[in-house]
């Protein structure tokens, strides 16, 4: 009788433990998830002072914010190319890693981007083509000449911190950038990219 009964209480103890490490997981995966996609709409609503609000502060100590911020309004509110986000996906979200009291997590998703291109001459058109070939690959963007326009399936990585696992901040993790991550980002987090 007695063995039974710890038994059971065995058992409902890993059965707990196991129940509330997910239930921690998927806290810290929706939190991630609401932030990026937070990030996104901020975007694609083009509402700029919101993006930079969502962007790592420590990202500020190596790229000025208002080169952020201009470098967003030339690509988000461009005259000559109007890109607009279309949708969001998300490839993974990596389980957060504490590293000297913050919280990292790497985390792929897509962007559909429509790049309308309509008011260039055809020799900007190939260009801006070009362009997007090469930093997207192939396969990720294709010119749709009745609409003047590419539709670009961006593949994206981000790396979100936090310090209390509610509240995220996001640093892209481009390779353009890799040069100011190593001055900002832990090794065991740029591994990973």
């Amino acid at each position: 009788m007695m063995n039974k009964t710890r038994l059971i209480a065995i058992l409902l103890t890993i059965f707990s433990s196991i129940v509330f490490g997910q239930t921690k997981g998927n806290q810290d995966e929706q939190a991630i998830r609401k932030s990026v996609v937070y990030f996104a709409n901020t975007i694609k609503y083009k509402k700029l002072d919101q993006t930079i609000s969502c962007i790592y502060p420590k990202f500020f100590t190596v790229v000025p914010k208002d080169q952020v911020t201009q470098l967003l309004n030339m690509t988000y509110n461009n005259p000559f190319v109007k890109i607009d986000v279309q949708d969001m996906k998300f490839a993974s979200v990596g389980k957060p890693d504490l590293v000297d009291g913050e919280y990292f997590s790497l985390t792929s998703y897509y962007l559909k981007l429509k790049a309308d291109v309509s008011s260039m001459n055809e020799d900007m058109k190939k260009k801006i083509g070009e362009m997007l070939i090469a930093k997207y690959g192939k396969g990720n963007a294709a010119y749709n000449a009745k609409e003047g326009s590419y539709l670009i399936n961006a593949p994206m990585k981000a790396v979100v911190v936090s310090k209390d696992r509610k509240s995220w901040k996001l640093v892209l993790a481009e390779k353009e950038y890799k040069s100011q991550l190593t001055k900002i980002l832990p090794k065991k987090i740029l591994d990973k990219i």
